[in-house]
């Protein structure tokens, strides 16, 4: 039996365009699940969205599902018959509701005992029935914060709804959709096909919506679309555009047709900062930027109409007239906020709420300047301008420019920092303590940054869990994971050798004495490196090498790093797995030991040729390991320790650790527990999996 393809359209007026992709991969998402707890197999499905439409293909859908036995159990045989042999009323009742009497009930044998039951064959219901209820609990599940009633009926939606189709090949399915009959019409393009559009199947949807429709519908191919045309009218133009990814998802969510037309601003504009007037097209216009080659930016952009102008020059006209306003907003910003020097912004910080407990902007300011000029100190870096970044740090969250753009912090402190004659690195910093911004971002270059950004950072999440508000579950308000994770990626990647734990204790010194900080620090330093676990993931490294270095628990980010690859480098040694099987053994042993482990082997009770071994291997490798592992070689000392493996595994192979004599056991612990701290210099190898 052939499996026709199964077309499920949602049409609505405009949806909110940056939830489309969300709630079109939702709805194909809960289609399929529906399909698939109804036991009905397809191949592949495929989700469809466009400003006006919500819609899913699956291809080979099983038209009915397969026939079920279907096994009821009744009561237990003794209490279905009475001593006599005739029938109770449990049985009676149990057969009443399997439609027979109850001589034709069967009985079922268990290890429990003996039932009555009766076999029935469960026809599968046809696809077709099943359709209208899949997709009633699909759009129910849809992730839609505030949902709205329209007309005068009770049923609601993310908007509101005009058209549905459900089509199972070429067969019609009718069904009550939010308060719409399913059909096969759909609608093309609002203003270049408003008419309806009849499908015959559901494998013509696409090609007939594309023409004689105007409406790209797939996701992809219209981004693409949008991609390609912007970039070939910049090219035109002698340019580049630039194109933010989430930007494209965006504007390709508010056109069903793009069409790319270039257009043009004042070029006295482009003495504002290039930043402040791409935010302002990409954010409040939803243009595409142009620079040329040398990466400047043009007075030009690239808007997506939706629609095939018969008069381009006027939808032109428009577009830059409503860019011109904006533009000016920014330049007047821009000429304002010079006037008076970030530092007459500070008094103002008091006045702005941090966090209730936590006291105002100013507060943190004034934390922070303390922290990093001990962080300065410790990297060898200039404290003066450390302390001048901390305290200039947020004054631009006071200007105008960052009011209306709050995408530009940082950014536009560095600007004014660098026309009120600050020092280039102090100006620097001000923008760069907020890098990393995202995941995957630029980390800070120039050292008076890194100190600022570490400072806000490490204020933050301590701050926050001394008053207990620290993440729970998937809620973390204050982006804690985030700002942990980028500053641990400051660390490492920096090579800055900090001590996460020393500057807690440093940070917590800055707080008012009824926060508590003190008492938030160990808490709040395990937060912080357990980051460390999703940092060595996404990077491939196995969980129990994290494990076998967190076991230890190094604060120093940079050491925890060496460390990490050191014994990652060991695992794929030929003697990684007896070492590490030899270090979970003695792990073992020494963990049931009850008395205090002597810290000395006593050389005149040791017996056996292989532990005679072993001691002297011990005394010769420490002294050669020691020097690597004090300078932080941890690579080159487990290299040398691998070399352990033989005379290890001959100790375990003829000598009896747990001796009846006493003594003789004692040192033999002994030199096991040297053996032990030998590789917990670097981590727990007992740790690593087999």
């Amino acid at each position: 039996m052939s499996k026709p393809s199964l077309l499920i359209e949602i049409g609505t007026e405009e949806l909110p365009p940056k939830a489309l992709n969300r709630l079109s991969d939702a709805f194909a998402q809960g289609v399929c699940d529906g399909l698939t707890q109804a036991e009905l197999s397809f191949k592949s499905s495929t989700a469809y969205a466009s400003p006006r439409r919500l819609a899913v293909v699956i291809e080979a859908l099983q038209l009915t599902q397969a026939d079920r036995d279907m096994e009821k159990r009744g009561p237990a045989v003794q209490a279905a018959f009475d001593k006599d042999g005739k029938s109770t009323k449990a049985a009676e009742g149990f057969a009443r509701s399997c439609g027979v009497t109850v001589d034709q009930l069967e009985r079922l044998k268990t290890d429990k005992g003996e039932w009555l039951a009766y076999h029935v064959k469960q026809q599968g219901q046809p696809a077709s029935e099943l359709l209208p209820d899949i997709i009633r609990q699909s759009l129910q599940r849809l992730p839609i914060p505030k949902r709205m009633r329209w007309g005068s009926r009770d049923d609601e939606f993310v908007r509101p709804v005009h058209w549905v189709v459900i089509m199972l090949g070429e067969e019609v399915i009718t069904a009550n959709i939010l308060g719409i009959e399913s059909g096969n019409h759909t609608r093309g393009h609002r203003f270049h096909h408003p008419d309806e559009i009849e499908l015959s199947s559901a494998d013509e949807y696409v090609a007939k919506l594309d023409q004689p429709g105007f409406v790209i519908v797939d996701r992809e191919q219209r981004a693409n679309a949008i991609r390609e045309q912007a970039e070939g009218l910049a090219e035109t133009l002698g340019g580049r555009a630039i194109i933010d990814e989430e930007l494209l998802r965006e504007v390709s969510a508010l056109v069903e047709w793009p069409v790319a037309i270039a257009g043009s601003f004042d070029e006295h504009f482009l003495e504002v900062p290039a930043e402040a007037l791409i935010s302002s097209m990409q954010d409040h216009q939803k243009y595409f930027p142009l620079t040329d080659t040398e990466s400047n930016l043009l007075a030009k952009f690239i808007t997506i109409s939706n629609i095939e102008s018969h008069d381009v020059n006027k939808v032109i006209e428009g577009n830059e007239r409503v860019i011109r306003p904006r533009l000016s907003d920014a330049a007047f910003f821009w000429e304002q906020d010079r006037k008076n020097p970030l530092e007459t912004r500070m008094d103002d910080l008091d006045k702005v709420v941090f966090q209730n407990k936590l006291g105002s902007i100013g507060d943190k300011s004034r934390r922070m300047i303390h922290l990093a000029r001990e962080i300065a100190t410790q990297l060898g870096a200039n404290t003066q301008h450390a302390e001048r970044a901390a305290q200039l740090s947020k004054c631009d969250l006071m200007t105008e420019m960052v009011y209306e753009f709050t995408d530009l912090q940082g950014i536009m402190g560095r600007y004014y920092a660098l026309h009120d004659g600050e020092p280039e690195d102090v100006a620097v910093a001000l923008d760069e303590q907020y890098m990393p911004r995202f995941a995957g971002d630029e980390l800070p270059e120039n050292i008076i940054g890194q100190t600022l950004s570490i400072a806000d950072r490490l204020d933050t999440l301590l701050g926050i869990f001394a008053i207990g508000q620290k993440p729970t579950g998937e809620k973390d308000p204050f982006a804690l994971r985030r700002a942990a994770l980028g500053m641990l990626r400051i660390m490492i990647e920096r090579g800055l050798m900090l001590d996460v734990r020393e500057l807690l204790k440093l940070s917590a010194s800055s707080f008012a004495s009824d926060i508590k900080a003190e008492a938030a620090i160990e808490d709040t330093l395990d937060f912080i490196l357990e980051r460390l676990k999703v940092y060595y993931h996404n990077q491939d490294i196995p969980t129990d090498v994290y494990d076998s270095v967190a076991e230890l628990k190094p604060t120093c980010p940079v050491d925890f790093d060496r460390r990490i690859m050191a014994v990652n480098s060991f695992r794929s040694m030929p003697q990684a797995e007896s070492l590490a099987a030899a270090n979970k053994r003695i792990s073992n042993i020494l963990k049931k030991v009850e008395t205090p482990i002597s810290n000395t082997v006593a050389v005149e009770r040791l017996q056996e040729d292989a532990e005679k071994q072993l001691y002297e291997n011990l005394q010769q490798f420490s002294q050669r390991v020691e020097p690597l592992f004090n300078q932080g070689d941890y690579r080159e000392g487990l290299s040398v320790l691998a070399e352990l493996k033989d005379s290890v595994d001959h100790f375990f192979d003829t000598v009896m650790v747990m001796a009846d004599d006493e003594a003789l056991k004692n040192n033999r612990l002994t030199l096991l527990n040297q053996l032990r701290n030998l590789f917990l210099q670097t981590a727990d190898l007992s740790r690593l999996q087999s």
